[in-house]
């Protein structure tokens, strides 16, 4: 195999150039072969504070920025969205506001229409082959013990969990009515976050019996094809969940994976080690704290590296855009791919910007990652795509260039570099 591209990120940005020669030295990485489920592709959430951050440009700026995001090419294919309010929200909703109403009866999605809704419809203009997954971040209040939608948690009453289960439900209609299919749902975001935002707490055998009891019959009552999904899961206690769930019988039934993020991390392996024919996912990039520094874009590296080689087979970006500074709602700062600034309208394409996009346009959809040992296999990882090529994806975290071999060329990696090399 030759390279047939190189792609370079630096603290100086991305660039195309690179120095190799040819060598006979033996390769940096010794390639064996394909394991895990293909993989299925990178992606971003959909959050109201990203469209309001849009709504600042003319169109044509706008729409450049929905093209670099979301044509197939660039890779966010798989992608989140939340049902109600999540901590990007632009305030409190649920989408039945009437407490006492277990019918459901009340039950309507337009408070998305003016924000979420237009968002999501703009990218699959851009790709109508694009997937999605979901996950509420709270209940309704009146759901909750207290009755409010930060802290707290689900009443576990007969009445109230199976008006919880139809309440879902008529989500996932809800968007398929609109031709935005959900193929993915997770019942609680972060199910151990007890936050100032949209947040509700869930033990793993309180989510394993939702699941068996409620949620999983309704599915099948009523022929729903939306996969339910274990997670988010944000807990470094792998044994608090999905043994919990998975060693049931009749709920694993239901199960069509599990989901991991932030502290979730330190879970990950060890699922993957238990229960290896189970797909995984990483369903939220860590943020940082509004700086979009490279220096937290090599981070990122390292938690994609994480996670794809520890078995997950997706990966997912948190804010697409944010309004420059990346303030929330509820009143602390994260990063984005990009910047908008409110006032004069100038766009910042960030570092992590092009870091996901290096690799997402180059790992693609029904790739397999490569089994590999040597010094680099811990600060990089190997896929082979479906039409033949090879990417290698590496990080050289230290100051002086690093020197790596592979099929015959001697790679000089630039000081504190991520790189992405294509071979065919």
């Amino acid at each position: 195999m030759k390279i047939v591209n190189w792609l370079t990120l630096t603290e100086d940005g991305p660039t195309h150039d690179g120095v190799s020669t040819a060598t006979d030295k033996a390769n940096s990485l010794l390639y064996g072969g394909c394991e895990g489920h293909p993989f299925e592709g990178f992606g971003c959430c959909f959050n109201e504070l990203g469209w309001i951050a849009l709504q600042n440009l003319p169109d044509d700026a706008k729409n450049k920025i929905l093209d670099d995001l979301f044509t197939p090419e660039h890779g966010f294919v798989f992608n989140r969205i939340p049902v109600g309010a999540n901590d990007y929200s632009a305030r409190w909703y649920s989408h039945n506001e009437h407490g006492g109403d277990y019918a459901m009866e009340h039950f309507n999605i337009a408070k998305d229409e003016k924000y979420l809704l237009p968002y999501v419809r703009a990218a699959f203009k851009r790709n109508p082959r694009m997937r999605l997954f979901a996950s509420p971040w709270s209940p309704p209040a009146w759901m909750k013990n207290p009755p409010v939608y930060n802290y707290g948690k689900l009443v576990k009453t007969k009445k109230n969990l199976e008006a919880y289960a139809l309440y879902l439900m008529k989500f996932l209609k809800a968007c398929s009515d609109l031709g935005l299919p959900i193929e993915r749902l997770f019942v609680q975001n972060e199910v151990c976050a007890d936050q100032k935002f949209p947040s509700c707490l869930w033990s793993g055998e309180e989510y394993r019996d939702f699941v068996r009891d409620y949620l999983g019959p309704l599915f099948a009552l009523n022929d729903i094809k939306t996969e339910i999904w274990l997670g988010t899961l944000n807990c470094e206690h792998y044994e608090d969940y999905l043994p919990v769930v998975m060693l049931d019988e009749k709920t694993a039934g239901y199960i069509g994976g599990v989901g991991y993020q932030w502290a979730g991390k330190h879970a990950v392996q060890r699922a993957h080690m238990s229960f290896p024919d189970l797909k995984i996912m990483q369903t939220e990039n860590e943020c940082g704290m509004g700086t979009n520094s490279f220096h937290h874009a090599q981070y990122v590296f390292g938690l994609i590296q994480h996670y794809l080689t520890n078995g997950a087979s997706a990966y997912t970006y948190w804010n697409a855009v944010l309004a420059s500074g990346g303030r929330s709602t509820w009143g602390w700062t994260q990063n984005s791919l990009l910047s908008v600034n409110p006032e004069n309208g100038a766009v910042t394409y960030n570092p992590e910007y092009f870091l996901m996009r290096q690799i997402a346009a180059y790992v693609r959809p029904g790739a397999r990652r490569v089994v590999t040992q040597g010094a680099f296999t811990g600060l990089g990882f190997v896929f082979d795509n479906t039409d033949g090529t090879r990417v290698l994806c590496l990080h050289n975290p230290y100051a002086e260039p690093v020197h790596f071999v592979t099929e015959g060329r001697e790679l000089v990696l630039k000081g504190k570099s991520i790189h992405t090399v294509v071979l065919a």
